[in-house]
């Protein structure tokens, strides 16, 4: 913090300024929702005269965009306002923030899900358990009725690519919720709600561990739009996997490794990818300057009792080891997000162009393997060489070229490593890129809320992706807060250690590169 800081908001003060317009773009969001959202075929919520009226006439499709396209682009400008007055030095505790957090949501509990249908997947597999089914070698499709409950077709077919905790999670919602999805989906964002909370409580706690102002390592970390977005009114199981993860590297900072390493295998039992976490829970219980056998030790003791809590978690719900198998379930999908999944079907556009072969089926998988490989590898060194940065940095770069060279990219993934890098700190630069892209993910939701499955938009598609760039450039650009922060000269604050004890603090557990010591200094 600067030496002279302003006297500290009250709560009532942060709720008025943020919570409540924040809460207002939610509201928006979630009435939009219901004409433009993913709702089960099987459900008497589709049938209300209003909620009908927004799904199927011209008028009423417009309204909902509208409402989503403003909401969204409200939900931006807030949180780009608390932003540029947290690094102007307005005092704000973590916990304020937090309360700011659950304002924004409580509207979009009654929400329809948002920007993907995958929670209906989560609802099937729990149902398949309960059929009798093993999830990791059957597909939904095995239920009747599956389609009218809201599964993508895509994934009819495909085993369930989770953890057994997230499994057993499953079939306890399916079984409370008794055949209705729609009761199920909301349920399931609770279960979201609470990795945010997890994200919101230990975040505050990271980043003071390296010297991090904890309240604007919260605003970036926990409350971005994408969170609300795709964690919230999405309700994808990738927040309680985040919120998990970072639980583990809270425990591991408070040196207590074998919570931390359980703390992992639980996020692991989500979503296996967070089993790249443990190489860098390893790396803080061994220290800093740790020989190799001592990191070796730390690395064995940790992945045994990650395998050894991960076994209890499969035991209990009573599934094996076959998530093994369905990792490669996300990749059936083709984005164009994912730079080498988008670097193949134009390579291989180009040779079919060319004549040099009828698909381009050859040159995605060729680039999808050597992303792969390549992500394999820089993860391998950020382990082998930690010298000069944090683990919890180096855990942060090992998510992002996973995401960055993997062969599926979703928007909610980038939410892997965002609140990590929020927790060790950013320059002027590297967090105005960030919030662009966070901007930019904002026009993404707003394309993707053009067509449902019930409704397609397709006439005026392209009118809405002009319409939702048009309206996020006008909030980027209108105000000087905006602007400020997303074009500040580089004496702007940056997310890093700025006083002396916050560097001090930050040197003694993680010693930084020199060369950012003096350019930040």
């Amino acid at each position: 913090m600067h030496p002279a800081t302003p006297p500290e908001s009250s709560l009532g003060r942060v709720l008025f300024r943020f919570g409540l317009p924040g809460t207002v773009a939610t509201l928006l969001i979630t009435i939009g929702a219901f004409g433009v959202g993913w709702l089960p075929l099987r459900t008497g919520v589709i049938e209300f005269p209003l909620v009908e009226a927004l799904r199927t006439t011209t008028s009423g499709l417009l309204v909902a965009h509208s409402m989503v396209f403003i909401g969204i682009a409200l939900l931006l400008q807030v949180w780009l306002v608390l932003g540029h007055h947290l690094s102007a030095g307005l005092q704000i505790r973590p916990w304020s923030l937090g309360a700011v957090v659950a304002l924004w949501c409580v509207p979009l509990l009654a929400s329809p899900p948002m920007f993907s249908r995958d929670v209906y997947s989560y609802y099937l597999q729990g149902r398949l358990m309960d059929a009798g089914f093993d999830p990791y070698s059957t597909g939904v499709a095995q239920i009747p009725g599956w389609f009218q409950d809201g599964v993508d077709p895509m994934w009819a077919e495909s085993p369930a690519p989770y953890g057994p905790l997230f499994l057993l999670i499953s079939r306890g919602v399916s079984n409370f919720s008794y055949e209705q999805p729609a009761l199920a989906a909301l349920v399931f964002r609770l279960v979201a709600l609470i990795g945010v909370a997890l994200m919101v409580a230990v975040i505050p706690r990271i980043a003071q561990a390296h010297g991090i102002d904890p309240a604007r390592a919260v605003w970036l970390g926990a409350m971005n739009p994408l969170v609300v977005m795709h964690f919230v009114a999405g309700a994808h199981n990738d927040a309680l996997m985040v919120g998990l993860i970072m639980v583990g590297f809270a425990l591991a900072l408070q040196k207590l490794p074998v919570w931390a390493a359980i703390a992992i295998a639980l996020a692991a039992s989500v979503k296996p990818i967070a089993l790249l976490a443990l190489p860098f829970i390893g790396l803080i219980w061994a220290g800093q300057r740790a020989g190799w056998g001592r990191r070796i030790w730390t690395w064995v003791a940790t992945a045994g009792i990650a395998v050894a809590a991960f076994a209890v978690t499969a035991i209990v719900a009573g599934v094996g080891w076959g998530w093994i198998s369905a990792l490669g379930t996300p990749g059936e999908v083709r984005t164009w997000l994912s730079p080498p999944t988008a670097i193949g079907m134009i390579t291989g556009g180009i040779g079919q162009f060319l004549g040099w072969t009828d698909t381009n089926d050859a040159f995605v998988a060729a680039l999808r393997a050597l992303g792969t490989v390549a992500a394999l590898a820089i993860v391998a060194w950020l382990a082998l060489k930690p010298e000069g940065r944090s683990p919890v940095r180096g855990a942060a770069w090992a998510f992002t070229v996973v995401v960055l060279l993997g062969p599926v990219l979703q928007p909610w993934y980038l939410l892997w490593f965002l609140p990590l890098f929020a927790v060790t700190g950013l320059t002027v630069a590297g967090l105005r890129w960030v919030t662009l892209v966070i901007a930019g993910f904002a026009v993404h939701g707003m394309a993707e809320s053009l067509a449902t499955a019930d409704n397609l938009f397709e006439i005026t598609d392209g009118l809405g992706i002009v319409a939702a760039f048009a309206i996020v450039s006008i909030v980027l650009i209108a105000s000087g807060r905006e602007r400020r922060l997303l074009l500040g000269t580089n004496s702007a604050p940056p997310l890093l250690p700025l006083d002396a004890s916050s560097k001090a603090r930050a040197q003694e557990l993680f010693p930084w590169p020199p060369t950012w010591q003096d350019r930040h200094s």
